[in-house]
């Protein structure tokens, strides 16, 4: 029987505990504004068969919460079909996020297919440094009217 009182106990004073994720879950904040692209091609594409691919360095300036700038090289593959593309890439942000200094990694991925587009951006796992140390997030990039937009979603949970 102290067993079960034991067993009932140690359940009643777990069962009073908050769950972890509300213990430690990092809020999710959200830094937009605009940005300016230049993309440089890195030598002359590759064609074979109905696709060409090519390598381009990418240089970027943010502005808004995150006033940085980013570098980063891209390898494109562009099909013969008008509005079928994919790229893939890897750019270094450096500057400040709402205040804080440091870095971090983006990892590109995107596809078009008959001029709709997807892109999946994230944060590398522990690329932050300095105050962005222990970031984690995503970007959404948008064009409106020629101009260039991203909206990061991110948390500074160690």
């Amino acid at each position: 029987m102290s067993l079960f009182r034991s067993s009932a106990a140690a359940l009643s004073l777990l069962a009073a505990l908050p769950p972890a994720s509300a213990q430690s879950a990092p809020i999710t904040q959200r830094a937009s504004g605009p940005f300016e692209i230049t993309i440089i091609p890195a030598g002359a594409p590759d064609k074979e068969g109905r696709t060409a691919t090519a390598r381009m360095a990418l240089d970027k300036r943010y502005t808004g919460a995150l006033a940085a700038s980013g570098k980063g090289t891209m390898l494109t593959a562009v099909s013969d079909t008008k509005g079928s593309a994919a790229y893939v890439a890897i750019e270094r942000v450096s500057g400040t996020l709402a205040g804080r200094k440091g870095s971090f990694v983006l990892q590109h991925a995107g596809t078009m297919r008959g001029g709709t587009s997807q892109a999946a951006i994230t944060i590398v796992p522990d690329s932050g440094t300095e105050e962005l140390s222990g970031i984690g997030g995503s970007v959404v990039l948008t064009v409106v009217d020629g101009q260039h937009f991203y909206a990061l979603d991110y948390t500074l949970g160690n």
